[in-house]
């Protein structure tokens, strides 16, 4: 069982593997629809704001970690990074797990940072309004903005997800050929 140990990367890039699929799968499938589907808007609200930071974190940090345990397939073969960027393993490896990373970054930096700030505006333009954002029309054109924009933003993100869940899907034929 050598390659098995505490310390071979191994174990780790399995675990981490598996992490990142299954919060993905969790999150986009099971957990945000039940929670929309369960929650009031506020209640959503809140806990999506709570929850996508570290959800977003995670999706960055995990195909780092599988990048750097990457396992070469002989003991000759180059394992972590320079595996991961070996021109064999360019599209079966690189490609899906820097997909799924870059995606989820762009979520994490840029998309979901905009779209919490889009929600600030819609709750303080609520308050100046006297009326929800998701209420029934007429609405103020400042409220029609900032919903559009909201919309563009969650479909943005949405889309993003759905990317590196993808990048991390394709990923499981170039590991299990490894097994």
């Amino acid at each position: 069982m050598a390659g098995t140990g505490l310390f071979s990367p191994a174990p780790y890039h399995i675990l981490s593997y598996g992490t990142l699929l299954g919060t993905t799968f969790f999150h986009t499938f099971v957990g945000g629809i039940v929670s929309f589907q369960e929650l009031s808007r506020p209640q959503f609200a809140l806990l999506m704001a709570k929850l996508f930071p570290v959800y977003f974190s995670m999706q960055t940090a995990l195909p780092v970690v599988l990048a750097l345990t990457f396992p070469a397939k002989t003991t000759l073969g180059s394992s972590g990074i320079a595996g991961v960027l070996d021109t064999e393993n360019r599209w079966g490896v690189l490609v899906p797990i820097a997909t799924a990373f870059l995606s989820a970054l762009a979520n994490l930096a840029v998309v979901g940072p905009a779209t919490t700030e889009c929600m600030h505006q819609r709750k303080l333009q609520e308050k100046k309004d006297g009326k929800k954002s998701y209420d029934a029309p007429p609405r103020s054109q400042e409220m029609a903005a900032l919903n559009k924009q909201f919309g563009m933003l969650h479909g943005v993100s949405s889309m993003l997800n759905l990317v590196s869940f993808i990048g991390t899907v394709s990923y499981a034929w170039s590991l299990a050929s490894r097994l």
